[in-house]
């Protein structure tokens, strides 16, 4: 899918126009050899130049590579935005004469495949048209390597636990197996690995490196990254690949809410909120409520003229 093609016909689409990228452009003032960044370019008379993307990371210009990319600019004089040099931009299709052209085995070589495969298809729906453009390329990237983490420690050696997984890791680890499914049926690849990533990062703050987690997590992150996957299954013991493995069932008791947050108002003005059981009676609610610490502090002598508990939703005190 997306840009993973063979050479020569990913050529021909090129030439005819039908992929499309995102140029970016530097700003020239005429008659000089002087390039005002884009935030400048109105206070002076520019001329608008192409300039080859592989130069460009997030619409900052690496001015060393541009000033050694053509012989006429070796001496070029820039005037920068915050100590930066910031690029304008623009979808057109991709072609040489543009500089906007990106080879995909170059990205791979930076990046890996795993990261160019997540990358499509973070891109957008599957089903829609859309520039490429390697801007945020680094945050996948970032992502699998927050993932490799989770099973390595600061010196990079494999490290995993045999301990059981709490409830909280469990939870994030059965929402994303829900989410996955659910994404894969409707081909929302996008939306998949967006939920990836606010998995990994729970599991970050979790310190999680266990086992019962990691595990189903490598099945299920296989069809997005197969190579970093397979690494993890095979280092977790596993003699066969992780293709061949059961795909993780999702149980929705491990994300069913047990508690809830109750936001307590006084006289309608929000004060604080507390977590208590999802099946409290009114009257435990409102008996916990009032012993807590926080509730004193807004009481704090007041007479309680009303309570009003709505069960799931908030917790109201009217003092006077």
């Amino acid at each position: 899918m997306g840009m993973v093609v063979k050479e020569e016909p990913f050529k021909k689409l090129v030439n005819q126009g039908m992929i499309q990228g995102r140029s970016s452009f530097v700003y020239r003032v005429k008659g000089t050899n002087k390039f005002v960044s884009f935030g400048l370019r109105k206070q002076y008379e520019t001329q608008r130049i192409h300039v080859d993307i592989n130069f460009v990371n997030n619409d900052v210009l690496d001015l060393e590579a541009f000033k050694t990319w053509q012989a006429e600019f070796a001496d070029a004089e820039f005037e920068l935005e915050d100590g930066k040099y910031i690029c304008g931009h623009e979808v057109e299709k991709m072609s040489k004469s543009l500089y906007n052209v990106q080879n995909p085995d170059d990205l791979i070589e930076k990046y890996g495949a795993d990261t160019l495969r997540l990358y499509e298809m973070f891109l957008g729906p599957i089903e829609q048209a859309k520039p490429w453009d390697t801007k945020g390329i680094e945050g996948v990237f970032r992502f699998l390597r927050k993932f490799w983490n989770l099973s390595h420690d600061a010196d990079n050696n494999f490290s995993i636990s045999d301990e059981k997984a709490n409830a909280d890791e469990l939870k994030t680890l059965h929402k994303t197996i829900k989410k996955i499914e659910d994404d894969i049926e409707r081909f929302s690849f996008n939306t998949g690995v967006s939920a990836f990533m606010i998995c990994v990062n729970e599991l970050a703050e979790q310190k999680c490196n266990k086992r019962e987690i990691l595990e189903p997590l490598s099945v299920l992150l296989a069809p997005y990254a197969p190579h970093i996957a397979e690494e993890i299954w095979s280092l977790l013991g596993n003699a066969n690949s992780v293709t061949e493995a059961t795909f993780p069932i999702f149980e929705e008791k491990f994300v069913k809410e047990n508690n809830f947050k109750y936001p307590v108002s006084f006289n309608g003005k929000m004060r604080f909120m507390i977590e208590l059981p999802i099946d409290m009676s009114k009257e435990d609610i409102e008996k916990s409520v009032l012993e807590s610490k926080d509730a004193q502090k807004w009481i704090d002598g007041k007479t309680i003229r009303k309570v009003i508990v709505v069960p799931k939703r908030i917790v109201n005190i009217v003092v006077g």
